[in-house]
């Protein structure tokens, strides 16, 4: 199933050309989706698996080097989420492993209870340059009537808004 991971801005890539060390490179992929490769310059990452992207590689390198082998291995897969609103300790997080709207919010020192709204919280996210928003009921989650796990992408922004009272 490792096979299976979708790269995605954030990781950081070790590339070994076994044949070839000089290429050797530890990339980052960058907000754009790609890393930078000597030779031969920007290559997209994001989106693909690591058989994908070792496949690409073996084709822009293909002149270049004489063993037909490359190696791709992810050392680190962290991203940030961004926190507001009514919780303890708004700000960025940083995870480095898959993680629920609710985990972040608890990650950002939890809701401030006096003022905030559990019912309609938002997930902002950009997706393919277009800005949508989901709304969550996360006091159902908590009160266990339901078992909905959002989980977060990349650069999402939680917002945690006040709870209006008429009193």
């Amino acid at each position: 199933p490792t096979q299976m991971v979708v790269l995605r801005p954030g990781d950081v890539l070790n590339i070994t050309f076994p044949g070839s060390p000089a290429l050797n490179t530890t990339q980052q992929i960058r907000r754009d989706g790609k890393i930078s490769m000597s030779i031969v310059g920007d290559v997209v990452a994001a989106g693909k698996t690591l058989d994908q992207l070792k496949a690409d590689l073996l084709a822009l390198y293909s002149t270049q080097i004489t063993s037909k082998e490359i190696n791709v291995v992810v050392t680190s897969s962290t991203f940030d989420i961004y926190v507001t609103g009514y919780v303890v300790h708004p700000g960025k997080v940083t995870t480095d492993h898959p993680i629920t709207a609710l985990e972040a919010i608890m990650e950002s020192g939890g809701f401030n209870y006096a003022t905030a709204d559990l019912r309609s919280v938002k997930v902002i996210r950009v997706e393919k340059g277009v800005t949508k928003t989901y709304k969550l009921n996360l006091k159902a989650v908590l009160d266990g009537k339901a078992s909905e796990q959002f989980y977060m992408e990349p650069s999402d922004i939680i917002y945690v808004p006040e709870r209006f009272s008429w009193f």
